[in-house]
């Protein structure tokens, strides 16, 4: 086993080239990101990668439609252009929070069928607005859909339930042994993310996440399977602004290399 570190293209203002330099140089194994439906450009962007030797997880989040049949189509649309990219993995902001469970169901088996057909993993992240919006939800698809793999960002979890979750510990813990991935931000009870991790304040914080991604670290070193992380802090609105000149409190690449840099020596035997 070991553990690939990807970097979130989300926030980035550099052109793609630049950014991936830094990427690669900061010691990342790829980027996560989604890609442009426009060949051209897409072919482009996986050019890039290539170049500079980055592997590539695609991310879906256009989940915005809410009538089911048109949300459907434009799901399998966009999974199987960023399967044509082959991808190590897609991980999907399936579904959404106000669709019912059958609904959401029929989502989850559409990508289920398209993995199987291509070879490709499709995986669902624990988000906000989405399907697995909450440890109490999330817990019902993996106890009925036990196939069902996830990636874990716990720290929409914590907002939801405005806690670190000590009353959810079946739920948590259920969730820990299906993740393939994480996206390693770190929530709190009122907001998905922290300002600075670094910040002696959020010790305990921090350390309740690690605690968790400790023991799916534990789980893929006992089969033998491989683990991503994606270190996912967001650029402003979500990371916190001063008010009147929205400046961010803190610089997102800079935590994110940080978190990366951390992980990396947490788990050096497994790197």
């Amino acid at each position: 086993m070991n553990i690939k570190f990807f970097a979130p293209s989300w926030g980035n203002t550099l052109p793609f080239a630049l950014f991936c330099k830094n990427v690669k140089e900061a010691g990342y194994d790829g980027v996560e990101m989604a890609l442009p439906l426009e060949k051209t450009e897409k072919q482009a962007i996986l050019d890039i990668l290539r170049d500079f030797d980055l592997k590539f997880i695609g991310q879906y989040y256009q989940s915005f439609e809410r009538d089911l049949s048109e949300h459907a189509k434009n799901y399998e649309k966009y999974l199987r252009h960023l399967i044509e990219a082959q991808p190590i993995l897609v991980n999907c902001q399936t579904g959404k929070d106000y669709f019912s469970f059958e609904q959401n169901k029929h989502l989850f088996e559409i990508a289920e069928r398209i993995s199987k057909e291509t070879g490709v993993k499709i995986i669902h992240e624990t988000h906000r607005g989405k399907s697995l919006f909450a440890a109490h939800i999330t817990q019902l698809y993996l106890t009925s859909l036990p196939n069902l793999r996830i990636t874990l960002d716990i720290s929409h979890w914590c907002n939801v339930h405005e806690s670190l979750l000590a009353d959810q510990t079946e739920a948590v813990e259920l969730a820990l042994h299906h993740a393939d991935h994480i996206h390693t931000r770190i929530g709190h009870p009122e907001g998905p993310q922290v300002n600075d991790p670094r910040a002696p304040e959020w010790k305990e914080t921090f350390e309740t996440h690690l605690k968790w991604w400790d023991k799916i670290v534990e789980i893929h070193r006992k089969k033998g399977t491989q683990l991503t992380m994606n270190t996912e802090f967001g650029p402003a609105t979500y990371m916190p602004v001063l008010p009147y000149t929205q400046q961010p409190v803190a610089s997102q690449w800079e935590i994110n290399v940080f978190m990366m840099n951390f992980l990396k020596k947490r788990y050096a035997t497994l790197c």
